[in-house]
């Protein structure tokens, strides 16, 4: 499998686990806000890097990758952010 299809499924896989973290969240504003957040992030990696596939030059692909990245990083810090607020959820309710 070459590197470029890999990375295709593998985007479109992280795109699914957000989309099921997403319906998995409490219905509270602060969670709906943040997963929002998180759910736009998520699913547009997969969206730039397909874009980065058709690039028309190596500096529009980095770019594209640029948007990658950036979206990366903004959502594996909100999910550091929600692995905390569940994991505190979790032992408040627990007797």
């Amino acid at each position: 499998m070459t590197d470029e299809k890999d990375l295709k499924i593998r985007t479109r896989s992280f795109a699914l686990r957000i989309v099921r973290m997403f319906s998995q969240l409490p219905k509270s504003t602060e969670a709906q806000v943040m997963g929002k957040q998180v759910l736009r992030s998520g699913t547009s990696v997969g969206a730039n890097y397909r874009e980065a596939n058709r690039s028309r030059s190596d500096a529009e692909f980095i770019a594209k990758i640029g948007d990658c990245l950036k979206e990366l990083d903004a959502t594996n810090q909100l999910l550091a952010i929600f692995t905390t607020v569940s994991k505190n959820t979790k032992k408040r309710l627990k007797p």
